[in-house]
């Protein structure tokens, strides 16, 4: 139970972060992305800001064996840079760059009722879905 609560205020956290930065709003977000024409480097303020908090988090979970809750700390082993992660990049990248929208913010759009919500996220939805049909033909 104590999990779920932290969680859902981790999220809440997050989703109202993402709301003050302006990370939901596409045509800010396509402005920051956009480094040859108006250049916005405000999100890139707001990405350092939270690098410093994850590197933070990620050196105090190496310390440790057990999350605040109690739940074992698994951290990634895998280091290698493959195909299949440079082409995944490379998507979510050009995706980012065409609508200005990425999956978290795509849902607390949801929750601000934007109509680029509602076409985002079932086709975020559709592109996983053809990724897992097609996934075993990638190795």
């Amino acid at each position: 139970m104590l999990k779920n609560i932290i969680g859902l205020l981790a999220g809440l956290l997050f989703g109202i972060g993402l709301l003050i930065s302006g990370m939901t709003d596409p045509v800010k977000v396509q402005g920051f992305l956009d480094v040859f024409g108006a250049w916005d480097i405000s999100l890139a303020l707001v990405m350092g800001g939270g690098l410093a908090v994850a590197i933070i988090g990620v050196q105090l979970a190496k310390r440790s064996t057990l999350s605040l809750v109690g739940t074992k700390i698994e951290m990634p082993t895998k280091t290698n840079i493959t195909k299949k992660l440079i082409i995944g990049a490379m998507l979510f990248g050009i995706g980012w760059g065409l609508v200005g929208i990425c999956p978290g913010p795509g849902i607390v759009l949801l929750g601000t009722g934007q109509w680029q919500a509602y076409v985002f996220i079932p086709a975020m939805i559709i592109g996983m879905l053809v990724y897992q049909w097609f996934e075993p033909k990638f190795d």
